[in-house]
């Protein structure tokens, strides 16, 4: 592993550690080229009706244990659908964490529902699950749940307490597809769960999502949202083909990140960074982006957008975080329920460290442990 103690950084005009800069995402893929050949070869790539959904369908379906997966065109018009599917109407609250994707929010907002806010835990800045008791009132028809930059959510605190209430849950996996979310795959504990094929996404088709679901009533809901004469939320024969040899080698490459996650943990701990935590035995997640808590002190007081640009420019996805929805949103489309301390910290607090590089070496691994040394060690230059 290369290491020059002298050489600046290069935002301040030294050599970048990784010249070549991140890996590209999505990688070459034999499996995804013959797919490719074969599509062109008897045109299926481009009808509306082929063999390549219906293989999509099976496949996430198998995976997931579910009755009905139904592919759509985004992650974020399944996180509608699946509002829809519950069906959350105009006056009904849906309760999410104070961190999350703003589309979330937006499509609660979208559906005419009230977004009602919880804090997150402090050790791994996602949902907190103590804090949603107190949200939940009348007027609550969903709990939203995301599992967010390697981080999981309580899942059997969840179910009990939506149970218990009688109000449904949608679990957001669109960052960790395939993982293990105490000990059932990510997206199965909610009444319906969600996918993200984004062209950044572990599972990628350029665009395009799922919502997974064993209710069949909620299904006919989504179905007769989307069918007018014909798919007005379509997913393509040709991202559904690319998409099932990624699902083929999900588990094992899912594998292969954790591997890195493993080597990278404690080297990050030991320069002042620290993970989000699993906090369970039975989980074993996803790593689409992998969540730092940045303490500014720990480099000199270099704020964490500083230090972000400054590790990017030593060629490693490193970026800061999602706005918190409280911070990003006026406060006159959603309530807050309690104190959302925790939610303030991550949007000034959170680091993400990208996935690509997680299947590469542990040589490519360690530039990223050189990158972050080089920036503390000049982070009052930085300044």
């Amino acid at each position: 592993m290369p290491h020059d103690s002298q050489s600046l950084p290069a935002i301040l005009g030294g050599s970048p550690v990784r010249p070549q800069g991140p890996p590209d995402w999505p990688p070459p893929d034999p499996a995804i080229a013959d797919v490719l050949r074969q599509m062109l070869a008897d045109g299926s790539w481009g009808r509306y009706h082929g063999p390549h959904l219906p293989n999509l369908i099976e496949q996430l379906s198998r995976l997931h244990g579910c009755e009905f997966a139904i592919p759509c065109c985004s992650g974020t018009a399944a996180v509608e659908l699946a509002l829809r599917a519950i069906p959350v109407r105009p006056g009904d609250e849906v309760v999410l964490a104070g961190y999350d994707f703003r589309g979330n929010l937006q499509d609660v907002l979208a559906v005419g529902g009230i977004p009602v806010l919880v804090d997150i835990r402090p050790d791994n800045w996602n949902l907190d699950t103590a804090a949603l008791p107190a949200a939940i009132g009348p007027q609550t028809k969903a709990i939203l749940v995301s599992h967010l930059h390697g981080g999981v959510v309580n899942m059997p605190a969840v179910r009990q307490i939506a149970d218990e209430r009688g109000i449904a849950v949608i679990e957001d996996a669109c960052q960790m597809p395939g993982a293990w979310v105490y000990g059932r795959r990510a997206g199965t504990w909610g009444d319906l769960g969600v996918l993200s094929f984004g062209g950044s996404k572990l599972l990628s088709a350029g665009r395009g999502g799922a919502v997974l679901t064993s209710q069949p009533a909620m299904a006919q809901r989504i179905r007769l949202w989307t069918q007018r004469g014909n798919d007005t939320y379509p997913l393509s024969e040709l991202q559904a083909a690319v998409l099932v040899p990624q699902i083929t080698s999900l588990d094992q490459r899912n594998h292969q990140r954790a591997v890195a996650i493993d080597w990278l943990r404690p080297q990050l701990r030991n320069l002042g960074l620290t993970p989000f935590a699993v906090g369970d035995p039975d989980s074993q997640p996803g790593y689409y982006k992998l969540g730092l808590q940045y303490p500014p002190e720990a480099f000199a007081g270099l704020s964490r957008d500083r230090f972000a640009e400054a590790v990017r420019a030593e060629g490693i996805a490193i970026d800061p975080g999602f706005r918190a929805l409280h911070r990003s949103h006026a406060a006159s489309r959603f309530r807050v329920s309690g104190h959302l301390e925790e939610a303030t910290r991550a949007d000034a607090g959170i680091l993400t460290l990208h996935h690509p590089v997680l299947l590469g070496t542990a040589e490519d691994w360690g530039e990223i442990i050189t990158a972050i040394e080089k920036i503390g060690r000049h982070a009052s230059a930085l300044q």
